[in-house]
Formats: structure tokens, C-alpha cells, sequence
């Protein structure tokens, strides 16, 4: 099953000084987002993706046209470091598909320029590219099949630490109630659409508020409640916390490591050096 994977973004609200890489190449820890959410995929059998590249097209390309599996994989260094044998794995069982889509493209016509790059799968996945969760995709993915809709969104709770102001007419203050709080779900960006979403979308049109809501007019969109690890990365303070989990061992989103999956206090950020290349891999 395909995943479509959105990578124009700017991340304007994550920029700091000169710096220019497009919001799913954001790292955490050596790994750049997009990867975090590619693996996801991947542990549940899902390794072809097509990615709709805008702006910062180049640097998704060049990072997988020169990827370096040691920098996430055991590996044994011989005959003075020209041979490298690795232990496991990332990427080299994924077919990863560039698309330009465009700089300012909404995200449903994003969708609609991979279409043929879809095949002939009639059921397929897509993503955001900036959003991370632990959610039993295998599960959800079963669920949607049992149904006729022609799409499905994980419905999570808001993450916002904002509070909703009641006020009268005159002014009065009736009350204050977290948003987090509130009986409200919003989208997560993990969603499993059919073909027939097509159907809903129309040139220029974005995914959600013009193909998603005329699909559910017609009562062919489904969302799936989900109340366990979700997280954005928008903004710098969010992308501060995953960094903070992901130094301790402790990130929930890497269903493939069962030694980060679980959620514990966060600890003050590090700056996370760059890695300078390595020689040339062998696969085992």
C-alpha cells in the first residue's frame, strides 16, 4: 500500500537565524522528521512512497540520494575503515517516488499531480509530513477496508496549551476551560483514502476542508478517535519536546525500536551535532 508523503512545507513558525530547510527535513536527533514518519509506515509493511516536494525539493533529495544507513544502524568497521558492514537496516527495502507538485500548491492538488503514481492501488495512505504517533495503523487500515467509505483521519485531541473565554454580551467573564479539556477533536494528518476520494477533489482544492467535507456530506468520510501518542511539529517549542524524548530514549512514535516507545518525564534539550560522512557501506 502506497504512502503519500506532503514535503512542501516552509515551517516559517520553526525557522530560526539563516535557516533554510523545508519543514519535514526538521531533524530530530540525527534523523530528519520525514524519516521518523517513514519508518512508522514502514513497520507496518508499507515502504513505497511518493513524496509531493515544493519548496526545499533539493534537500529531500539529496539526503536520500546520499543517505548514510550508519547513522541509524550497528555495523562493523574492518580493513581500517574501507569496509563497513552493516547490522541492520533502514531504507534498503523502500521505493521512494519524487514528485514536484509546486512551491504554493494546497495540498489537494498536491494529491491530485501524484495520482498517477498511485498504480493500481485502490486503497492508499497519506501524511502530512510533520506529525508523529504511535496509532495501530494495521488496525485502522482494517477497520477502513470493512467499510465503503472513501476515506478515514485520525481524530486526536487538541495539543494546545490555550484557554477558551466564555464572555456575555456586556463583557462578563462565564467562565475559562482548557482547550485540551474540551469535548473537540481535531485532524491528525495520518489518513487512509480510497480512489474514489478523487471524486471530492477538484483543481486547486485543499485535501480537508474541500475534499474531505464533501465527502462527509455525502457520508463517505470516517474519522477514527485516537487518544494515545500524537504529536505536531510546527513550531520550535514542539519540536523541542520530541527532540527531548527522542535523547531519552523514551519516543513513543518508533513503534520499530520497542526500546523508545514509552513516554517519561522530558529533560532539558541538547544540541545535536552534525555527523561528518563515513566511508562507502557494504550491505551485509
Amino acid at each position: 500500500m502506497k504512502v503519500v508523503l506532503f514535503c512542501g512545507g516552509l515551517g516559517m513558525r520553526m525557522r530560526s537565524g539563516t535557516d533554510s530547510l523545508p519543514k519535514p527535513m526538521m531533524p530530530i536527533g540525527s534523523r530528519p522528521v520525514l524519516w521518523h514518519i517513514m519508518r512508522y509506515y514502514a513497520h507496518f509493511g508499507h515502504t513505497e512512497f511518493v513524496l509531493c516536494l515544493g519548496y526545499g525539493a533539493t534537500a529531500v533529495k539529496d539526503y536520500f540520494l546520499h543517505y548514510q544507513e550508519t547513522h541509524s544502524n550497528d555495523f562493523v568497521l574492518s580493513k581500517g575503515g574501507r569496509e563497513i558492514e552493516l547490522l541492520s537496516s533502514d531504507i534498503s527495502d523502500w521505493r521512494i517516488t519524487f514528485v514536484d507538485t509546486g512551491m504554493d500548491t494546497a495540498i489537494g492538488e498536491r494529491l491530485r499531480r501524484v495520482r498517477p503514481y498511485l498504480d493500481d492501488d485502490e486503497v492508499f495512505l497519506a501524511n502530512y509530513g510533520d506529525v508523529l504517533t504511535d496509532a495501530p495503523m494495521d488496525t485502522i487500515v482494517d477497520e477502513f477496508l470493512q467499510t465503503d467509505a472513501v476515506g478515514t483521519l485520525l481524530a486526536v485531541d487538541p495539543q494546545d496549551s490555550f484557554h477558551v473565554v466564555k464572555i456575555d454580551p456586556d463583557g462578563n467573564l462565564q467562565g475559562i476551560e482548557p482547550v485540551a479539556d474540551m469535548e473537540m477533536r481535531i485532524n491528525g494528518g495520518y489518513f487512509v483514502l480510497r480512489q474514489g476520494i478523487f471524486d471530492y477533489l477538484e483543481e486547486g482544492d485543499d485535501l480537508v476542508m474541500d475534499g474531505c467535507v464533501r465527502a462527509a456530506k455525502d457520508g463517505r468520510f470516517r474519522a477514527v478517535r485516537y487518544d494515545g501518542f500524537w504529536a505536531p511539529m510546527d513550531t520550535l517549542k514542539e519540536r523541542s519536546q520530541l527532540e527531548e524524548l527522542h535523547r531519552t530514549g523514551q519516543s513513543p512514535w518508533a513503534v520499530w525500536d520497542r526500546r523508545r516507545r514509552n513516554a517519561g518525564r522530558r529533560v532539558p534539550v541538547v544540541e545535536v551535532p552534525d555527523l561528518s560522512s563515513l566511508p562507502t557501506v557494504i550491505p551485509r
